[in-house]
């Protein structure tokens, strides 16, 4: 009886200590995607608002600009996640080498890019690109260039310099975490495979890549995830253009609500046309993770 008590007591204080932080992840979280939801059913402003139904989704796959938009993220995840990824495997092995010196210089060097404020990186590379930029200027005196480049009114240049400046940022960051994994592995079964005979080559694809797997499968469906909801870049490099070239689902769903005539619904929508993105994108990864 006295540990029925007992046990009751510390269920109520439990529940005492967790209660502000679920009310604060309802009011946050949960009551404004639902509110979301109910929204994106519904057309107009104010007290105009009515009731649409799905019309704001099927109206998703007439919208050229949200389906340009969807195709530009696509390409920023076919492309940029796998480099991303695995630079960031080969610089945490290199890493985690016992004999490398200055560990901790190079790790905060890798890491720092990750440190910086977006804003701030993305305006660094727009100079570096811009006519007058870094990388013209060493073209010019290279003589590799006769004049300069407009690298980002280019519709596939200014692509290719996004996927750069992403990779640049979020490559240390994936670093961490393969590195976190890579300490966690015994070295004596890398010990006992250079017994065997085989080569680093071999330890990498044979040992290190299985043993990896949670944290590249946690890793991949963290970056799928930021590369769909992609803003600060394009926006403050390219503005989406040049016309929709560049434009991500964030970037047109700011433009939806702020600077395009309001329309709080149809942006609704489109933004949960990213959550299910995500959730179907996380599912086919998880699954293809289990079975690999």
């Amino acid at each position: 009886m006295k540990r029925a008590n007992l046990t009751r007591k510390y269920s109520i204080w439990g529940w005492f200590f967790v209660a502000p932080a679920a009310f604060l992840i309802f009011i946050l979280s949960f009551y404004p995607m639902v509110s979301a939801f109910v929204l994106s059913l519904q057309s107009g402003l104010g007290g105009n608002l009515r009731f649409t139904g799905i019309r704001n989704y099927y109206r998703l796959f007439q919208d050229s600009t949200f389906l340009s938009s969807v195709a530009n993220v696509f390409v920023y995840l076919i492309i940029q996640v796998p480099i991303m990824l695995f630079l960031a495997l080969i610089l945490a092995s290199i890493l985690n080498y016992e004999k490398l010196k200055f560990k901790g210089i190079f790790r905060t060097l890798i890491f720092l890019p990750c440190a910086t404020a977006l804003v701030s990186s993305a305006m660094i590379f727009k100079s570096f690109f811009s006519l007058d930029g870094i990388v013209n200027f060493f073209l010019l005196q290279t003589r590799l260039i006769s004049s300069p480049i407009s690298w980002l009114s280019h519709p596939v240049w200014a692509k290719i310099i996004i996927i750069l400046v992403i990779t640049w940022r979020w490559t240390g960051y994936n670093t961490i975490f393969y590195l976190a994994g890579l300490q966690n592995i015994d070295p004596a079964i890398y010990e006992a495979a250079r017994i065997d005979g085989a080569s680093p080559s071999q330890q990498f694809f044979k040992l290190t890549l299985p043993l990896l797997r949670p944290v590249i499968l946690l890793t991949t469906i963290m970056s799928t995830n930021g590369t769909l909801q992609l803003f600060d870049e394009v926006k403050n490099m390219t503005n989406g253009g040049p016309g929709t070239s560049t434009i991500t689902i964030s970037q047109y769903i700011y433009n939806l609500s702020f600077v395009y005539n309001p329309q709080f619904g149809y942006a609704s929508a489109v933004s949960y046309s990213i959550l299910i993105m995500v959730a179907i994108l996380s599912f086919v990864q998880m699954k293809v993770g289990d079975r690999a």
